[in-house]
């Protein structure tokens, strides 16, 4: 138990240790820890541990830093005139490891103010040096040459001290006696001395430009007037000249368009003429056109009604074949379900003797008697089935269909009565205009086909089949009978 309680005091010691060590230096101070060591460790922008009793943690700061340097007396320049100069310098201390241990030495966790006080008399120092070995106007007419300078010389001495200049400008300079004033005013009679001089030299050669400018502008006044006149003189000449020359294209023209206008009379004449003929041929074409529409009209309802009236007599045969193939099937299935029904009946009566015997009489009874009137009910619905095929046999379809053909025929053939013209072009167009009227009749049966499920090609063949099996004595004859004064009405049938 002993060990536990050492190494949990020993965890809570280390971490009340690490709390009190942690620190964490910003972005714009160094941090120095010495104590342990012989050289210190630099903590800038990051964190870090300090070990509590054995080291220690002090400041520098490294932000930008602010200092006025002015000549708090007079300094006389390499001319011996004195001057009192404002300048401001910006620094910092140097951010390399060098640089922070110099500022060590002599900055350590001094405030901003404090060590740019510090400064200012070393820069002053400087300063004052410099202005030494400029003249008056040097300081005035190139303070960046100067302000250089000074950054020169403070800056060995800046150095010692790990100090960085950013920056040193002059903000202003003065005297005792007011000699910058004086030169200035000299300066400015100098000033508008020339420029007085410069304004006079300038009205004279504005009076003179403006003497040569109105001469010159008279001569070219009295020039333009006199080729104005010259002109207008040629003008009028060349004017009379295009009248004539107008006047006798205007003549010709005239001519020319009456010319023309005859030749083009004759030619709408002509143009007349040959449509006229053109139309004529046409309407000739027309005629014999429809003559011959009617023609193939009434010869494409002949034979579409003769068509028709011996596909059913065939379908008449192989439906009546059909009917007896069905009878014969119908009775078949008939009598298989009768025995069905008469095997049902008696396995009925069986189970009930069985549940009799078992000591379930009534109830095997009831369902004995349940089995059997299914039963019954059951061949009772065959008998009427096979009934009902009996009476309404594809035969009764295949002769509401053969009775429905002239009427569908008739149909087809009849929008070629309302038709005013046909035009056609090429050979074979009035066999194929035939074919097109019996191949839409037997599309029409086809589509029957397709839509009830009933093949009524297949009923007709077997309707067929069951006239040619008849005696022998009853034959079918068939005689079209066409009447030509009917006008549009197709041929009807006679059997």
């Amino acid at each position: 138990m002993l060990p536990y309680i050492i190494a949990g005091a020993a965890a809570v010691v280390v971490v009340l240790l690490f709390l009190l060590g942690y620190v964490k230096a910003p972005p714009d101070h160094a941090y120095i820890i010495s104590g342990l060591k012989r050289d210190s460790r630099i903590l800038i922008g990051r964190a870090g541990i300090k070990i509590p009793f054995f080291e220690r943690l002090d400041r520098l700061y490294l932000g930008q830093m602010t200092v006025d340097i002015k000549t708090e007396q007079s300094v006389p320049t390499n001319d011996f005139i004195n001057v009192n100069v404002d300048a401001v310098a910006k620094v910092r201390i140097s951010p390399t490891p060098e640089g922070i241990k110099l500022a060590a030495k002599n900055f350590l966790n001094k405030r901003s103010d404090a060590i740019t006080l510090d400064l200012q008399d070393s820069l002053q120092g400087n300063m004052r040096e410099i202005i030494g070995t400029l003249s008056l106007k040097e300081i005035n007419t190139d303070r960046d040459s100067f302000s250089d300078q000074v950054m020169s010389k403070a800056s060995k001495d800046m150095d010692k001290l790990g100090i960085e200049i950013l920056s040193c400008n002059i903000q202003n300079v003065t005297d005792e006696n007011g000699l910058i004033r004086d030169l200035g005013a000299d300066n400015t009679s100098l000033i508008k001395k020339n420029a007085a001089i410069a304004k006079a030299q300038a009205d004279r050669d504005v009076a003179i430009a403006q003497a040569e400018a109105d001469k010159a502008a008279n001569e070219a006044r009295v020039a333009a007037d006199t080729e104005i006149a010259q002109k207008n003189n040629e003008l009028a000449i060349r004017q009379s000249e295009l009248k004539i020359t107008a006047d006798t294209k205007q003549a010709e023209a005239d001519a020319a368009y009456e010319i023309q206008k005859q030749a083009q009379q004759k030619s709408i004449e002509t143009t007349t003429v040959n449509a006229q003929i053109a139309r004529a041929e046409r309407e000739a074409e027309l005629k014999r056109q429809e003559v011959e529409v009617t023609r193939q009209k009434l010869d494409a309802g002949i034979r579409a009604q003769a068509d028709a009236e011996r596909y059913r007599r065939e379908q008449e045969a192989q439906a009546d074949l059909f009917r007896r193939q069905k009878d014969a099937e119908a009775l078949r299935y008939e009598q298989e379900k009768a025995a069905e029904a008469q095997k049902i009946a008696a396995e009925a009566a069986k189970f009930a003797k069985e549940q009799e015997a078992a000591g379930i009489a009534a109830v095997g009874r009831a369902e004995a008697e349940a089995i059997q009137a299914r039963a019954l009910a059951e061949a009772e619905g065959i008998d009427r089935k096979a009934e009902a095929m009996k009476k309404y046999g594809e035969a009764a379809i295949v002769e509401m269909v053969m009775q429905a053909l002239p009427e569908i025929a008739k149909n087809v053939a009849e929008p070629l009565s309302r038709v005013d013209r046909i035009t056609m072009y090429g050979e074979g167009n009035s066999a194929k205009l035939l074919g097109d009227i019996v191949n839409g009749t037997t599309q029409i049966t086809e589509g029957f086909t397709a839509g009830m499920g009933v093949d009524i090609r297949s009923m007709l063949m077997g309707l067929l089949g069951g006239r040619l099996a008849a005696p022998a004595g009853e034959s079918a004859s068939t005689v079209v009978n066409i009447h030509p004064e009917s006008g549009d009405a197709p041929p009807t049938p006679e059997t």
